[in-house]
């Protein structure tokens, strides 16, 4: 196994995390000042008139205007034409600072010149797709094998919720076993089964419109660390037939949004073996983002089958996977080599050659330049910039990282439940707006976040652009009453 190193240099304090977060939920909003988030609104207006006409245009033929949901932006989408390093250009020629990184998955930076050399090369000899194999399938897998040990046999697909539908059935196929249990409010794509306590915990099928009762009736969830609540549903399933996985986001709900303590997946890693249910880890976000080994490896977790989204093609088209134990994963084979019902999946463009020699380029660009590491320290620096700045204007805001994710809250949206749902009723609405202004805020000042409260670090963020971006956002932050 390749010796590892990891983004994370201090593991949060969760305990002190918590109570930052649930002093910012009992403090009055604190939104940019009215007359300022005018003027960052106005920027939009007449700085962005090509996005705005493009999205206008847009909305004629595509639902809301945009085809993905982190583009969703207040008050409108922008149009992105150049993307290189740490920064990215919209169709008005203005210059931001990407802390998006398409979501996550491109730690060396947007666009970089190493892999994009290489997919060209194959593009003029091959092509994006046959149909058939390609010698490029069996070298990224062996390179993921190398990185990631648990990962015995690798399945390629197309995204993250197509590895978390597969990782199901597998453990289904496997365990011979029907429920599933998940953390509340983790995100874990959007089939139907998974479409259940979505973003918010104790929302159960809030979101579930359009999705029979019967397609998640088998989905449990638990409030994030209530390792006491997981026991209860495993012991409860036991009684109707046994629960075939957990699954978790191992930094816990939206990339750590609401982190959980260190050894809470050992503890997971535990009762699934008392109950004899796999453990799946969704590292869609953390894979390769924490250090090659994952967040598997930075835990020293095992789980038994791990899922794969945009990190495993360094945010090049169609990735996603799932892989892990081999008797687990055969099980996708039974009639060509594998054993027992086969559980059927496809994906007609899953491990083309594009994607697979992005993947296995970009992995071993990220092992040549020790790239999560440096986004890592990008994150520290960018986090402890932001504590600054919050404390010398006296917010309650809070900022943390777990390496190169990095949290901004200063409206808490995303840390309301059904703990108390009068209060979420309330305050919903008023806190998803402050959040969607401080993103426009941010937008307006260079600055490109995932919906206002998450940033992604790369390696491409030397100090000069993190010194830069805090610059920027102490212009928007000092602004807030």
């Amino acid at each position: 196994m390749t010796q590892q190193q990891y983004a994370i240099s201090e593991y949060p304090n969760v305990d002190e995390v918590y109570a930052k977060l649930n002093h910012l939920l009992r403090q009055p909003l604190r939104p940019v000042r009215a007359e300022k988030m005018k003027e960052y609104l106005d920027y939009f207006e007449t700085k962005c008139k090509r996005s705005k006409e493009l999205t206008d245009e847009a909305k004629k033929y595509i639902p809301g205007g945009v085809q993905h949901n982190l583009a969703f932006n207040h008050p409108f989408p922008i149009t992105i034409e150049k993307a290189e390093g740490a920064h990215l250009w919209d169709a008005d020629g203005n210059k931001y600072i990407d802390f998006l990184q398409a979501g996550g998955p491109t730690i060396l930076g947007s666009n970089y010149a190493p892999v994009r050399d290489k997919v060209i090369e194959m593009l003029q000899t091959c092509g994006p797709v046959t149909g058939l194999f390609h010698e490029y399938e069996l070298k990224l897998a062996q390179l993921i094998q190398r990185f990631m040990p648990s990962i015995e046999m690798f399945r390629m697909l197309g995204s993250g919720t197509e590895g978390v539908m597969a990782a199901i059935r597998a453990a289904r196929a496997y365990t011979k076993k029907k429920y599933v249990i998940k953390v509340g409010g983790a995100y874990h794509g959007w089939s139907d089964q998974m479409v259940y306590g979505l973003h918010i915990p104790g929302t159960g099928r809030l979101e579930a419109t359009g999705i029979p009762r019967g397609a998640n009736s088998k989905t449990r969830e638990f409030y994030p660390n209530a390792l006491g609540a997981l026991k209860y549903h495993l012991m409860l399933n036991q009684l109707c037939g046994g629960t075939a996985a957990v699954i978790v986001e191992p930094m816990g709900p939206e990339s750590g949004t609401r982190p959980v303590s260190k050894d809470f997946n050992q503890q997971v890693r535990n009762l699934c073996d008392k109950f004899g249910a796999l453990l799946i880890f969704d590292e869609v976000v953390t894979g390769f983002r924490l250090g090659l080994g994952g967040a598997q490896g930075y835990f020293n977790v095992t789980p038994d089958l791990t899922v794969f989204g945009k990190c495993i093609t360094g945010g090049y088209p169609m990735a996603g996977g799932v892989g892990g134990r081999r008797d687990v994963i055969m099980s996708f084979a039974a009639g060509i080599g594998g054993t027992g019902e086969r559980a059927y999946i496809g994906g007609t463009l899953s491990a083309n050659p594009l994607s697979c020699v992005a993947g296995y380029y970009a992995l071993l660009e990220m092992e040549k330049t020790n790239a999560a590491v440096i986004a890592g320290k990008a994150g520290d620096r960018l986090t402890k910039g932001l504590q600054t700045i919050i404390e010398k204007y006296s917010l309650p805001f809070v900022a943390y990282n777990q390496g190169s994710i990095v949290h901004l809250e200063t409206a808490g949206t995303m840390l309301l439940d059904f703990k108390n749902p009068l209060r979420l009723l309330k305050e919903l609405k008023p806190r998803k707006h402050m959040m969607e202004e401080m993103g426009a805020a941010y937008m307006a000042n260079g600055l490109i976040t995932l919906a206002g409260s998450r940033m992604y670090t790369s390696m491409a963020d030397s100090d000069d652009v993190i010194d830069d971006a805090l610059n920027r956002f102490e212009t928007v932050l000092k602004e807030c009453y």
